[in-house]
């Protein structure tokens, strides 16, 4: 079989500057894409900003033959997140591939939390994700092809002490890339989202020994396969790190049904709530529609 390339196509990576980003970054542009390297060029808090790691980003992709330039906008505004496309489409005239990858961290617990720290981590994972998206999309719509890859975590998915704002941006980053994969179908537009286990400088404090058994370029493949012309999957979870890869999914369980005109009361729940959580005969819905379906289908008997 060829090998996968990305000849031809425009991709736009944030956070391209260093960590996860800049492998991805390295590859694409190695294999022939014409990469847009954005990176604010701050700290891991978000503070600062610099041209230097969007800089080196680009130059290591020209020295090895591709094709590349440096962005230093932020991404954690509606002006930022233009400015970004603009840059793709003003320097290689189209937008194929968007990596949501630049983050930030301001981890408290709950209680601790200031509305500054919750607002600066929304701003650029979810936000962030958003500005840049959009306009992005648009220009996918009319040349009917795109690939978008969402960078998530189990800290959203799953739950970590220490991290309400951090998941609860991530975990919108799932919801937000179940919708645009609904939305993209039409014209071709595959949208999939990563939650990642990888050394970077964001989390390499909190891996401890296992960082170097996670490093960002085992993460490269299985994003390099998602935004590539070779796949076809859409609206998908994965978890990825140190050489492994996994699917992850949100299921529906037959559940308990209290009968037509019956109300339940809390007693019944109570009383069913096993069969209510058995995952024996989960689906896994691919939109709201196919929810509510199930709910037809015990209303009709």
């Amino acid at each position: 079989m060829t090998d996968i390339r990305y000849d031809g196509r425009v991709a736009i990576i944030t956070g391209a500057g260093g960590g996860l980003g800049k492998t991805y970054a390295l590859l694409l542009g190695k294999r022939g894409a014409k990469v847009v390297v954005n990176d604010l060029g701050g700290k891991s808090d978000g503070t600062g900003a610099g041209h230097s790691m969007a800089d080196t980003t680009v130059q290591e992709i020209k020295a090895a033959g591709g094709e590349a330039v440096a962005n230093y906008d932020s991404v954690s505004t509606v002006d930022g997140g233009k400015k970004i496309t603009q840059c793709a489409l003003d320097s290689f005239g189209r937008v194929d591939i968007v990596i949501n990858n630049a983050g930030v961290l301001r981890d408290k617990t709950f209680l601790k939390l200031t509305q500054e720290e919750l607002e600066i981590v929304l701003d650029v994972h979810l936000k962030g994700a958003f500005y840049v998206t959009q306009p992005a999309f648009a220009s996918m719509k009319e040349n009917n092809y795109g690939r978008i890859v969402m960078t998530a975590s189990a800290a959203g998915i799953f739950g970590n002490f220490g991290q309400t704002n951090y998941g609860a941006a991530k975990m919108g980053l799932v919801g937000l890339a179940h919708v645009l994969a609904i939305e993209g179908a039409k014209n071709n537009i595959k949208c999939n989202v990563i939650a990642p286990i990888a050394k970077t400088r964001m989390t390499e404090q909190l891996l401890g020994p296992l960082a170097d058994q996670v490093l960002p370029e085992h993460v490269t493949p299985l994003v390099a396969y998602l935004v590539s012309e070779k796949c076809e999957l859409t609206h998908e979870v994965f978890s990825v790190g140190g050489g492994r890869f996994a699917r992850i999914f949100v299921g529906l369980t037959p559940g308990w049904y209290s009968g037509k005109g019956n109300f339940a009361s809390p007693e019944d729940i109570r009383d069913h709530i096993d069969q209510i959580r058995n995952p024996e005969g989960y689906i896994i819905p691919a939109n709201i529609g196919e929810e509510m379906m199930q709910l037809m289908k015990v209303l009709k008997g």
